[in-house]
């Protein structure tokens, strides 16, 4: 079990959500979104862990949008952490910004790409904040035990690992939910992130996605008895400036939430 400020995650604990834009585009879109997630999962008893990227260095195009300023994407995210007391859950890129951004973030996050990137997951882990590992879609579930051992060896164990989908094929992904079970016998909670997982990487210059396919994958996952649910949300996804095809609208929450809770609640209860 996993502790974040008040929430706990794993061991049978309910299930968490972790949600947001892809990336702080404004104050404005991002406190909005924070708002109403928080009223959603506040009225579902839901714990609520708010996520948005302060800048995105993973870009399919020299003309696709990184973020603003870090300074900026961190001060709104400071107040999206005071405003409504939620735990922040944001991604880092490299070491020269994890001492900035572990003074706002409760959990540092290692995004797919750079889940071998030894030097920076040691020094994120470092930090003592709680680390999400997100599985690289050119990884088998197996090898997150690697990545676990260097997290363990700073003597934290404050790890989550996140499966977002495997290479499959060109331009594809697809999830194994044999994984999800693997990666549960490392003895760190397991999330399920269902929006990257309906992507569909660099298939036009850009990468695309097929948002039909949260909700399937999402009851899927919780079925299996994951300890959190990943969602990347936008008040408007078609104007969204990061994976546009991939987030899901903000008014569509609340119901796949309902869902999500009972299927949660089913799975935990026979354990």
């Amino acid at each position: 079990m996993v502790q974040v400020n008040k929430i706990k995650i794993g061991d049978n604990s309910p299930l968490v959500l972790i949600a947001g834009p892809c990336v702080v585009e404004s104050e404005k879109i991002t406190m909005q979104t924070a708002d109403e997630i928080k009223k959603i999962t506040g009225e579902l008893k839901i714990p609520f862990v708010f996520k948005s990227s302060y800048k995105k260095a993973n870009r399919s195009s020299i003309r696709s949008f990184s973020g603003i300023h870090i300074d900026r994407a961190l001060k709104i995210l400071e107040k999206v952490k005071k405003e409504f007391s939620v735990p922040i859950l944001t991604d880092i890129h490299e070491q020269s910004e994890i001492e900035a951004v572990a003074s706002v973030a409760d959990v540092l996050q290692i995004p797919a790409f750079l889940s071998r990137q030894t030097d920076l997951i040691c020094a994120a882990a470092k930090t003592g904040r709680a680390i999400n590992v997100k599985k690289g879609q050119f990884l088998a579930p197996h090898d997150m035990k690697h990545v676990i051992e260097k997290i363990e060896s700073t003597k934290n164990n404050k790890i989550l690992l996140t499966e977002r989908g495997t290479t499959f094929g060109y331009h594809n992904l697809v999830v194994d939910m044999r994984g999800l079970e693997i990666m549960k016998e490392f003895g760190y909670p397991v999330i399920m992130d269902a929006t990257h997982a309906v992507q569909l990487p660099s298939s036009s210059g850009v990468t695309g996605g097929d948002a039909r396919f949260i909700p399937t994958i999402a009851k899927a996952a919780v079925a299996v008895g994951i300890d959190g649910l990943f969602l990347e949300v936008h008040p408007d996804p078609s104007k969204a400036l990061s994976d546009a095809a991939s987030q899901l609208p903000l008014h569509k929450l609340k119901k796949l939430l309902i869902m999500i809770k009972q299927i949660d609640d089913l799975v935990k209860n026979e354990k």
